[in-house]
């Protein structure tokens, strides 16, 4: 109608685009029990052992778990609280979004390995020079208790220990232990509106997608099963 000279300017210049939910389209490998069973006896004894038990037990992003302060961590109660997440900056900032500010029950596994965390901590801080250690009370700081640079993080750790475990040519990311928790939920048959609750999703739409995703792979397995049982 502009362009035919019919009015005098296009109403739809104002409007936003609808905000995609990138999280939902990305498509992210989800480990199997074995390979999970694989990464976590190949990270037996490591530094970041109990970062890996956490990551698979809660679901939290690498920014958040970086992030935590013991502060955060209640081994009374058994509950572990997102207040912060450690950008790419190197700066530990407020989640933006309201939804990833949360609080989650801790699995026994879980609560176990960062107890045991700690203890390991406690020594390591006690070897470092007393001005060496950088207070900051982090839960998963690097070795002289600052906070940990996440792409040193990945291809000095979380990339050796993918070699260590035989997973190296799998395609999995660090997002991948987050993925493997979300699509266990699913297949566990936990609500999608408490599985939003403990990934910190804005949109419940991003839950129902990777939800969507685990139950087609089981469908999958079901049609498999029934060929196998009737042929």
């Amino acid at each position: 109608a502009k362009n035919d000279g019919s009015i005098t300017r296009n109403p739809t210049d104002g409007v936003r685009p609808h905000k995609t939910l990138q999280g939902a389209a990305k498509e992210s490998e989800t480990l199997d029990s074995i390979q999970v069973a694989g990464l976590l006896s190949a990270a037996s004894g490591d530094r970041w052992e109990a970062l890996y038990v956490v990551a698979l037990h809660t679901g939290l992003r690498r920014g958040e778990i970086l992030g935590l302060r013991w502060e955060d961590v209640d081994l009374e109660e058994g509950t572990i609280s997102v207040k912060r997440s450690l950008d790419v900056d190197g700066t530990l900032k407020m989640p933006k979004n309201p939804a990833s500010r949360r609080t989650l029950k801790l699995t026994p596994r879980a609560l176990a390995a960062l107890k045991a965390h700690k203890v390991r901590q406690h020594g390591e801080r006690l070897k470092a020079e007393a001005d060496a250690w950088g207070d900051h009370n982090l839960v998963f700081p690097n070795t002289i208790g600052k906070p940990m640079n996440a792409g040193n993080f990945y291809r000095r750790e979380f990339q050796p220990l993918l070699e260590r475990a035989g997973l190296a040519d799998e395609g999995f990311t660090f997002h991948s232990l987050r993925h493997t928790f979300a699509t266990t939920l699913a297949a566990k048959g936990v609500h999608p509106s408490t599985a939003q609750t403990m990934l910190g999703h804005s949109d419940i739409r991003m839950t129902l997608a990777i939800y969507t995703h685990a139950t087609d792979e089981m469908q999958d397995a079901a049609t498999a099963a029934l060929e196998s049982a009737f042929g």
